[in-house]
């Protein structure tokens, strides 16, 4: 397997500051073991106006087969000689990343503490890949690298033989990359699309393949066109590891979206505890009262917007008049812990096809959403800024428009009868605000006239005299055409500085 990296320069930076990026000097020719071969990195050439840094690695076939144990491409047990005889000494694949991330691990983690200016720096990069598996073809090569920023992207089909020309190309490209990017960058799109474009491994890929990818990806691959692709081809398409590295990707691609940390916006669960505030027949109550207002409108397709832990998940399961559910949340614990109260490896296909778990803001249209019967946001609103309700208001009840939405949220006259908790305090350290009876009230009727919905409110829990029940429900039913509410959601979503459904779906 060989690769090439050139740079240009001049004599005031000169083109050898790849041998300190590198950490591999330019007038040297090391070795490296590896598991699999010996990797040679050496220097064709290098002079401050031009120099090139190639790796070759020699695979040892027969150590190939003997660690893989006859697994992987050309190792069926039927096929021993196909064991030994393949491309895989001589083409692009796991094999070369591999070797990349022991060789130039620093380059790739972009430290060099001789140049470390140099190495945060966009540099003029021509990187080329003589025999390059592909399987999608040369179009494909250019829809992964194409977005990254390089300026020439040429994959020119290998033919199987140029003297008969009649038999058609292979299934090998010969790759020409040439851009300015920095050095890092380049190295990871290399470490992580290798393989993906071969798409096999060498290797089993176990769960901290995930942890991997997310390192190699930052910075490019949560906002990639071709991101579901590459990270299923990444990870062998294992599901389970394709769904946990979706999430994560999603996760900070919606961080960077708001222009916040990761982990600012996916804090919303504490796996140790049970975020149900007590005592726990009011969680109950409030699911028992959702599933009646559910049944009665006759919702047969239902999504649990916020759905955290999945506890109303599983509660619909069990009533087989609920034949869609899709719970969205924005946090991947609280997803991953969902995952395993649903049992949802283990769940049986009939059971597993009634249900899914998606992750998503609430503060921006989508168009999964959109054609259910009904959506519940229990508990969800108060963990939101008012000042970004009216983004939220705009995503379910101007994009989405299910026919019945239920809004649950804490009755603060109420908490004066919780003994255990402090005066002025609200119920959860993450709620934003808390809403009397008639703050509730105003603002579902506000959010209804707005959108063509008509609103009552059920009362859930012990109904107090004095102060009310201690949780409060909106029931909202769509009563008008969407065409007689469209002006006034599109003045609502300008309002508010809200982006219009349009453009939030090509976002």
């Amino acid at each position: 397997m060989f690769l090439t990296i050139s740079t240009t320069g001049n004599p005031e930076r000169p083109a050898t500051d790849l041998g300190f990026l590198l950490h591999k000097h330019p007038e040297k020719a090391q070795t490296f073991s590896t598991s699999h071969g010996t990797a040679h990195v050496f220097y064709p050439e290098a002079s401050a106006e031009r120099c090139t840094a190639a790796l070759l690695l020699e695979v040892d076939p027969v150590a190939l087969v003997r660690r893989g144990k006859g697994k992987g491409r050309g190792g069926a047990p039927d096929a021993a000689l196909a064991q030994y005889v393949n491309d895989r000494p001589y083409a692009a694949s796991s094999l070369l990343s591999v070797a990349m991330s022991a060789v130039f691990k620093s380059a790739l983690n972009g430290v060099c503490r001789a140049l470390p200016e140099r190495a945060q720096t966009a540099m003029p990069l021509r990187i080329e890949v003589p025999a390059l598996p592909a399987r999608g073809g040369a179009e494909l090569v250019r829809k992964l690298f194409g977005p990254l920023g390089w300026r020439r992207v040429d994959a020119v089909a290998v033919p199987l033989d140029e003297q008969f020309p009649e038999w058609g190309d292979s299934r090998y490209v010969r790759l020409v990359l040439e851009g300015e990017l920095r050095l890092a960058d380049a190295l990871r799109q290399l470490y992580v699309l290798l393989p993906v474009l071969d798409d096999a491994k060498h290797y089993w890929v176990a769960p901290d393949e995930v942890d991997k990818l997310l390192r190699a990806g930052e910075g490019w691959l949560a906002a990639h066109p071709e991101q579901k692709l590459i990270t299923s081809r990444y990870l062998a398409r294992r599901r389970g590891l394709t769904r946990q590295a979706m999430q994560q990707l999603e996760l900070v691609r919606l961080a960077e979206s708001d222009d916040l940390d990761v982990e600012s916006i996916d804090n919303a669960v504490d796996e140790t505890t049970d975020t149900e505030e007590r005592p726990v027949p009011l969680a109950e109550q409030r699911r028992a009262a959702i599933l009646d207002a559910l049944r009665a409108a006759g919702a047969s397709r239902v999504l649990d917007l916020g759905c955290g832990q999945g506890q109303l998940v599983q509660a619909m399961l069990k009533d087989a008049a609920f034949t869609e559910i899709v719970g969205v949340d924005v946090s991947v614990r609280a997803l991953t812990i969902a995952s395993r109260r649903l049992k949802l490896e283990r769940m049986g296909e009939r059971q597993a096809a009634r249900v899914a778990l998606r992750q998503g803001s609430l503060t921006y249209t989508d168009k999964r959403l959109k054609g259910y019967d009904a959506a519940v946001l229990s508990e969800v609103v108060e963990h939101l800024d008012l000042p970004r309700l009216p983004a939220l208001e705009y995503a379910v009840f101007g994009s989405a428009r299910p026919r019945t939405v239920l809004v649950t949220t804490p009755n603060v006259e109420y908490n004066v009868r919780w003994e255990t908790l402090p005066a002025g305090h609200v119920r959860h350290g993450d709620h934003r605000f808390e809403w009397t009876r008639a703050e509730f009230r105003a603002w579902a009727g506000e959010v209804a006239q707005r959108h063509g919905y008509g609103v009552g409110f059920v009362p859930v829990g012990p109904d107090d005299p004095e102060v009310g029940p201690p949780t409060q429900m909106a029931v909202f039913t769509m009563t008008a055409a969407d065409d007689a509410v469209k002006p006034h959601r599109e003045e609502s979503a300008e309002r508010n500085g809200d982006r219009t459904e349009k453009e939030a779906n090509a976002a």
